[in-house]
């Protein structure tokens, strides 16, 4: 089984950890498992550590977006869109984006992702945009789901983009700041249109930019 298999086969086991603990437990589990054959008995572990998380650190997760340390420069992101046409990540500077790896196949990608065109509309197009990503599949996949939304489907059909970015599971989210520096990241599913993450992309913005 590839490691996208078994992230297929997981998707949906695993809440995404905003807290820097519940982060450093779900990045050791889906590495681990991403580099080893699935097995019934080690899903089952797995789940269970993350159960075994409070409910309301668990909550807490789904919620908001973790701090990236050190706030490091985003890495490269230049894809094609539905019309297969280069977007580069580099023509957004100034702007605060948020970049979401997601797939068709992924429940909480599909759940999440109607709350990536409501949360883009809470701000100017001048401050911020959406950028989603969609890995391993074609343009027509993705229409099929998505249809006609109001910011950019790009399309990482090799993985090549997740690899760079250090993707470990899916759905998961960016935030890159005005400089282009990488400044939050939510590893699972969300809705981000949640008052604490619309607080979060304020204080990226800055005043005067709702």
């Amino acid at each position: 089984m590839t490691a996208m298999d078994t992230m297929k086969s997981l998707s949906n086991d695993f809440p995404a950890p905003a807290t820097e603990l519940a982060t450093q437990l779900a990045t050791q589990l889906a590495t681990e498992l991403a580099n080893a054959p699935a097995s019934g008995r080690r899903r089952f572990l797995a789940a269970l550590a993350l159960l075994a998380l409070p409910h309301s650190l668990r909550a807490q997760a789904r919620a908001a977006f973790a701090p990236v340390p050190g706030v490091p420069p985003a890495p490269t992101l230049v894809l094609p869109d539905l019309d297969d046409k280069p977007v580069d990540l580099a023509r957004y500077r100034g702007k605060v984006v948020l970049v979401n790896f997601w797939a068709t196949w992924c429940p909480p990608c599909r759940k999440e992702f109607p709350s990536l065109s409501r949360v883009r509309k809470l701000f100017r197009p001048a401050d911020f945009e959406v950028l989603a990503v969609n890995v391993g599949e074609d343009p027509e996949t993705a229409f099929s789901f998505a249809g006609a939304v109001d910011f950019p489907i790009l399309f990482d059909r090799d993985s090549t983009t997740m690899a760079r970015w250090q993707v470990r599971g899916l759905p998961s989210t960016f935030v890159v700041d005005r400089r282009g520096r990488l400044a939050l990241l939510a590893v699972g599913g969300r809705e981000f249109d949640d008052p604490a993450i619309v607080a979060q992309l304020r204080e990226l913005l800055g005043p005067g930019s709702a």
